[in-house]
Parts: structure tokens; C-alpha cells; sequence
């Protein structure tokens, strides 16, 4: 049931201290999504390879834009940043969904 892979939009809480950190990490600035910075482990490496084509190409361009961005010190004029409001969490019901598959494979082998 694809109605399940719905991404948020935005901070699961909006505050101004968690809109300061985003705007200081500077991912933004090259136009990458939160998701795009997670750091690569086995989860996050199977919920990538579940995403859509489509999502999956779109990951793949943001980053490298930034690649390139970053190579050519610049950044992207400040219309074209990702903003803290609207930030997508596209790899978020992916990652679930694979923590939890990892969990229930966990547990089972404990009790079997």
C-alpha cells in the first residue's frame, strides 16, 4: 500500500532553537534535504535503494549539485535554500520501515 510512503513536510515540532541548528548546518544552503545528509548505515542504505525512481534520482541530483557546489565554493542564492518549513523527510517512511523489519528480525532471532 503505497499510502503508507507518505513524506512529512517540515519539522515534526516547529521551534526556533531547532530552525537556528537547521539554518547552522549549512546542508541547506546547497539545496539537500535532512534526508540527504543521514549518515550511510545498513538501514539507510536499504531504505535509498527502496525509494522510488523517481525520489531516488531527485536525491541523487540534489547531491550532486552540492558536490559540485561545494568543489566551486559557492553556495545557492538564498531563494533556491531549502527551507527549515519545508523541508521534505522523503527517506523518513522508508527508514521506519526498514528499523523496523530489522527489529522484528531481532527479536525473532532471540526467541528462536
Amino acid at each position: 500500500i503505497m499510502s503508507k510512503y507518505v513524506a512529512r513536510v517540515g519539522p515534526a515540532v516547529f521551534s526556533k532553537l531547532g530552525k537556528w541548528a537547521y539554518n547552522m548546518s549549512g546542508f541547506n544552503q546547497y539545496g539537500l534535504y535532512r534526508d540527504d545528509c543521514l549518515y550511510e548505515n545498513e538501514d539507510v542504505a536499504e531504505a535509498v535503494r527502496r525509494l522510488p525512481r523517481k525520489l531516488y534520482d531527485e536525491r541523487n541530483y540534489r547531491i550532486l549539485r552540492a558536490l559540485h557546489l561545494s568543489m566551486t565554493k559557492t553556495i545557492l542564492p538564498k531563494e533556491q535554500w531549502t527551507k527549515y518549513e519545508e523541508d521534505i523527510k522523503y527517506l523518513e517512511p522508508y527508514l521506519n520501515e526498514v528499523q523496523k523489519e530489522r527489529e522484528e528480525r531481532e527479536e525473532w532471532s532471540k526467541t528462536h
